[in-house]
């Protein structure tokens, strides 16, 4: 058998050509993650228009909004 694909490519360019297509398909599948996360995204903030401006209002819900006042602590 010829070392020739039928196309008379070397193993070289054949081997090129399949590196380029991996590189091409993984760049394409990375494109659509990062559109389907910019989707997201934008529906998130499409969503918090709706909301009304009083929830924007409301303090953090952070460690520090939980906790008791100093008087009403016990000490062990």
């Amino acid at each position: 058998m010829s070392d020739k694909h039928y196309m008379n490519q070397s193993e070289t360019h054949r081997l090129r050509s399949w590196i380029l297509h991996e590189m091409l398909a993984g760049a394409g599948k990375a494109a659509l993650v990062l559109v389907a996360v910019g989707v997201v995204i934008y529906a998130i903030y499409l969503v918090s228009l709706l909301l009304p401006p009083e929830s924007k209002q409301a303090p953090s819900p952070s460690l520090s909004a939980i906790e008791m006042p100093m008087g009403d602590r016990q000490l062990a």
